[in-house]
């Protein structure tokens, strides 16, 4: 079983902290900060904390056992997800499967968008570490329309400012900086962005998810904000894991 967590501040993340001088003003304090954490990632004790609670439902065996796959197959399967399942009859990210988990199991399902419900999504996606991200969003018409459903979500403008995830980043903006980070293109095929999700982000000092953070970006674009595990925040999952597809999975990130 693999326990170990990998830290996840990227080469080409460091690069971007280093590079910044004219661009991107950050102090040496900033820098210090940012290598310290990169060492010493406080989301750890919370992805210990998620295996805790994974230990309530059978530990990773449990997982595997509920999942329908080995528990050697589990890690390979995992860095799957999103990915459509039959006994759900629908497209789902990992964080809904543990629910569904937990009610099957007779416990009361945590929120997808609490504390507890990020550390367990954290631990569990980390027991892919190492892997690399094996998405398939042509194994069945599901996964097919999911994809065509992110890529709609992702490209669309809208709200007051008549902005779409695009705006930010496209291959048009990349490497400009928004309040104080260089913009990746996470449109692009070989983004990385979703192999390190979970993250903890330094300027909320938690632990956060991928779809959590996309609904800090609406919040901030002043578009409507979508619902975690809707249809069209998991199709938009799809969308961004499809073009990190290959990357290893490292949880947990970190992030500014």
């Amino acid at each position: 079983m693999k326990t170990g967590i990998k830290i996840a501040l990227s080469v080409a993340m460091l690069a971007s902290i280093s590079f910044a001088g004219e661009q991107f003003a950050m102090s040496d304090a900033d820098r210090a900060m940012y290598a310290e954490m990169a060492e010493n990632n406080p989301a750890d004790i919370m992805v210990a904390d998620g295996e805790e609670l994974l230990g309530y439902m059978g530990r990773d065996a449990g997982l595997a056992k509920y999942l329908g796959v080995s528990e050697d197959d589990l890690p390979t399967y995992i860095a799957g997800f999103p990915r459509y399942i039959k006994k759900f009859d629908m497209v789902v990210g990992l964080d809904q499967v543990i629910q569904a988990m937990m009610a099957d199991g007779g416990n009361k399902p945590l929120k997808l968008k609490s504390g507890n419900m990020f550390s367990l999504l954290a631990y569990v996606k980390s027991i892919a570490n190492d892997e690399k991200i094996n998405i398939d969003v042509n194994a069945n018409p599901q996964m097919k329309e999911a994809y065509a459903l992110g890529e709609k979500t992702f490209m669309t403008r809208r709200g007051g400012r008549g902005l779409s995830c695009n705006s930010c980043h496209s291959p048009d903006v990349v490497g400009r900086v928004l309040r104080t980070q260089p913009l990746p293109d996470l449109g692009v095929n070989g983004a990385k962005s979703a192999a390190t999700w979970p993250a903890y982000r330094m300027t909320k000092s938690s632990l956060r998810t991928m779809q959590r953070r996309f609904q800090g970006c609406m919040k901030n674009a002043l578009l409507k904000v979508i619902p975690i595990g809707s249809k069209q925040m998991v199709a938009l999952e799809v969308y961004l894991t499809q073009k990190s597809k290959g990357a290893e999975i490292a949880i947990p990130g970190l992030k500014r």
